[in-house]
């Protein structure tokens, strides 16, 4: 870049908000730990709030998300540095949460996997390389890209929400500045303005911590309308440690209120999946049956019981 690129960049970069200096924060390294780590929880408090002004967006993303996953559409994050693994972070906590193979949720970020632990030079930079991204994965028309950045103009996150819309995918942009490019550019522009960091464009911060909370809502509550849950209960929870094979016990007794001895039973008839063996149960059904009936209720648990022949009170 010239000098004169510099000068520009800069200057657009003075207009963001999460880019912002705040002069009362100027001698924050003078205050005692205590004091300091007040003030960055007092910020911190501030984000829920900035989240809750944009529910109406959110909402709306999450409805069109899962209506195009339920045809077999993925869910696609793409961004760049802290935005980027977030959303790599996201997508693969849904395999052991809610059992969906990894194809289903991706998470992409600009440099690719390495980019997790250290900063790949300029991949942030390039739409291409978005779009190239998104080409590898077969992008179609039923899958979502969700395009995270906090100032709401790396390029990689927009190129991928352009790259996207070319397609016909439905796009969601996610960003923390007002009246930013990647929301213009998507299809559903869910801004959360958080305002300044603490540490002056630090947006790991305060715009990080808005970005988590947003994809959490977008992952959960898009599993929770595919039927992964059963009220609060995760029942698509895949068992792949200890911990986890507790947990689905667990499960199916919260849903079910049976023993361990009928519990055992069910799981083993089921080969484990908690939710064939809560409608083993509440069901009165084997467990060939259960699979049926939640083939034929495409995986939603109270519409299978509804179906099965004498559901448990």
């Amino acid at each position: 870049m010239t000098t004169q690129d510099y000068a520009e960049l800069r200057a657009e970069l003075a207009t963001l908000t999460t880019e912002a200096f705040r002069p009362d924060l100027a001698e924050i390294d003078r205050l005692p730990t205590a004091e300091i780590a007040r003030i960055m929880n007092a910020e911190d408090a501030t984000v829920p709030a900035a989240v809750a002004e944009r529910l109406p967006d959110i909402a709306a993303a999450i409805d069109a998300t899962a209506a195009r996953m339920s045809q077999g559409g993925r869910l696609i994050y793409a961004g760049a540095g802290t935005a980027g693994r977030l959303g790599v972070l996201d997508a693969s906590e849904c395999p052991p949460t809610f059992n969906t193979d990894p194809s289903e949720v991706v998470g992409l970020i600009a440099g690719g996997p390495s980019a997790m632990v250290r900063a790949v030079e300029g991949a942030e930079d390039s739409k291409q390389l978005a779009a190239e991204d998104l080409e590898a994965l077969r992008l179609t028309d039923r899958d979502t890209v969700v395009g995270i950045s906090a100032s709401g103009r790396t390029p990689y996150a927009i190129g991928a929400v352009e790259r996207a819309r070319r397609v016909g995918a439905l796009t969601i942009g996610l960003s923390c500045n007002a009246g930013s490019a990647l929301a213009a550019a998507a299809e559903h522009g869910i801004e959360v303005v958080v305002g300044p960091e603490l540490l002056t464009g630090s947006t790991r911060l305060k715009s990080g911590t808005a970005q988590k909370l947003v994809l959490n809502m977008i992952s959960t509550i898009t599993m929770i309308r595919l039927g992964k849950t059963y009220g609060n209960l995760m029942v698509d929870v895949r068992a792949s440690n200890e911990k986890l094979r507790a947990r689905s016990r667990r499960i199916v007794a919260l849903a079910t209120g049976a023993d361990d001895a009928e519990i055992e039973a069910a799981l083993a008839a089921t080969d484990g999946e908690v939710k064939n063996a809560i409608l083993v149960i509440l069901g009165g059904v084997e467990g060939t049956t259960a699979a049926h009936l939640l083939a034929e209720s495409r995986g939603h648990l109270r519409a299978a019981l509804h179906a099965a022949p004498h559901t448990a009170p």
